[in-house]
């Protein structure tokens, strides 16, 4: 298990700053959220692909128990458990899920940018 040796929310940034020993990762408000590990984003198996949730930001941070950290989103979201390990692997494969996510979205016509879902909504 790899527990961070440093946890710092930049709410202006909306980043999460994570330290390993001398490695430190910034993980924005908006990649944690789409990649959520709550059963809303996971699906069961199956996971729904997260969209229009540029901007997003994180309002707090909960301990769960030693072994995870809760993650409250101004969105609302606030049921994923983010585990040591899982963090752990968001912060080193950021760039290639990053890389994914944003191929997804792409496949699936979908976008970040939340006033496009409201447009798309709208017609």
């Amino acid at each position: 298990m790899r527990i961070p040796t440093s946890i710092k929310l930049h709410k202006a940034s909306k980043t999460l700053e994570l330290r390993y020993g001398e490695h430190a990762y910034s993980l924005s408000a908006e990649f944690l959220r789409v990649h959520s590990p709550s059963a809303e984003v996971q699906g069961h198996g199956k996971p729904i692909l997260q969209t229009g949730k540029l901007g997003v930001g994180l309002e707090r941070l909960e301990p769960a128990g030693n072994y995870a950290l809760k993650l409250c989103f101004d969105d609302g979201h606030d049921s994923g458990l983010f585990t040591w390990d899982y963090l752990h692997q968001l912060a080193t494969r950021h760039e290639q899920l990053w890389a994914d996510y944003l191929d997804e979205l792409s496949k699936a016509g979908k976008s970040r940018d939340p006033s496009e879902s409201i447009i798309k909504l709208m017609l």
